[in-house]
């Protein structure tokens, strides 16, 4: 009974003194991350709270509205995004990982070998068809008007040497037309529910340079308070960077 008591001394304690951050994320990676860092974070004096959120909207809303401290499940385009068409000013304050898009082909085992008019599937919607392109100018196939243009169309392209000819499909069926294309360009995701394994069977990949960084968001008047520092210094550690590592082999990047 003693002991009990003495243990119960312990957390009441610790609860008094504890700085709560309730945090919404969407489940793989984002919530699984969050739960590895807890231990660390509650030495630190940090109750982290993880709220599980399968939709892009209300994680955002939430914040803003000051029913939660941060929120874990999007990138800055989205977010910028967001910003515009709702008025409100969510800040990001860390960069955590990316899931990168990369190019696949079941033909090839290089993008040299790609021959002339090779057909290749890029996703239809404007976010994720940017970056297609904008991966396959950074490898040098085509030219763009403006290779930092994010929402860059297949209407942008200014040089293709090699005549490659686009077809726009929804990024969810993209997998599935795999072996009746030169290349295909498939969001990790994706990838990953086709057994594709994206550290090896991707012939070019995204890299920690995206601007699809994963990022940790919050309210400017809450970004930089102790809690959500010691989350951040908790994001960044090394030990975070072996967990991505070894949990997601590759198809998950640390970007910090």
């Amino acid at each position: 009974m003693k002991k009990l008591l003495v243990a119960f001394a312990a957390v009441a304690a610790f609860s008094a003194h504890a700085d709560t951050l309730t945090v919404a994320a969407t489940p793989v990676p984002h919530a699984e991350i969050l739960e590895f860092v807890k231990p660390a974070l509650a030495k630190e004096g940090v109750d982290l709270k993880v709220k599980v959120f399968t939709d892009y909207i209300q994680p955002n809303v939430q914040v803003a509205e000051k029913r939660l401290d941060a929120n874990f499940f999007q990138h800055q385009p989205y977010l910028d995004e967001f910003n515009k068409a709702k008025g409100t000013d969510l800040v990001a304050v860390a960069g955590v990982h990316l899931e990168p898009l990369g190019a696949y082909s079941s033909k090839y085992k290089a993008l040299t070998e790609l021959p002339g008019g090779a057909n290749v599937v890029i996703p239809n919607d404007a976010t994720n068809g940017g970056r297609a392109l904008l991966l396959l100018a950074k490898a040098g196939l085509i030219k763009l008007k403006d290779s930092n243009n994010i929402l860059s169309s297949v209407k942008d392209i200014t040089e293709n040497a090699k005549d490659l000819k686009f077809r726009e499909l929804e990024a969810a069926t993209i997998p599935r037309v795999l072996t009746q294309v030169d290349l295909a360009l498939i969001n990790t995701n994706y990838a990953l529910e086709a057994k594709l394994d994206p550290a090896k069977d991707a012939l070019v990949i995204e890299g920690n340079d995206s601007p699809y960084v994963n990022i940790l968001v919050a309210r400017p008047d809450d970004k930089d308070s102790e809690a959500m520092k010691k989350l951040i210094a908790a994001l960044h550690s090394p030990e975070v960077k072996a967990f991505i590592l070894e949990k997601y082999k590759g198809a998950v990047l640390p970007a910090f």
